[in-house]
């Protein structure tokens, strides 16, 4: 096996830098999309992006440091005001265009985009 295909999507993006890069803009993404800003309506975003700054660590296979609640418990309340397949689409797709545009390349989006995809079930308490 060659070392890149050992290397985590993690290292893989770029880590950490590339992660806080990504999850920035993400938020940013998601503020101005009215489709989901509803979500986010007082909530602290500065501690909402260090959750997924360290969540998408360890889902991508780079360091363990995410404390927070599981996918379920942390988004019943969202659930509870109407989320849905249709906002997590949403999600998926902002995700995307936030990878590309920072010229993450296509096969590496789509296996952030899959492991996004295979808790989609946990995220709206399916």
């Amino acid at each position: 096996m060659s070392e890149e295909n050992q290397a985590s999507l993690y290292e893989r993006i770029g880590g950490e830098a590339a992660v806080n890069a990504a999850v920035d803009l993400f938020y940013q993404k998601i503020a101005d999309d009215y489709r989901v800003n509803r979500f986010f309506e007082n909530v602290d975003m500065s501690k909402q992006a260090a959750h997924l700054k360290a969540f998408m660590g360890l889902a991508f296979g780079g360091p363990n440091e995410y404390t927070g609640r599981g996918l379920r418990e942390g988004h019943a309340r969202l659930v509870k005001k109407g989320l849905n397949d249709s906002h997590f689409d949403v999600v998926l797709e902002l995700l995307g265009e936030t990878l590309q545009e920072l010229n993450v390349p296509a096969d590496l989006i789509a296996e952030a985009a899959a492991l996004v995809e295979s808790v989609r079930d946990d995220v709206l308490g399916k």
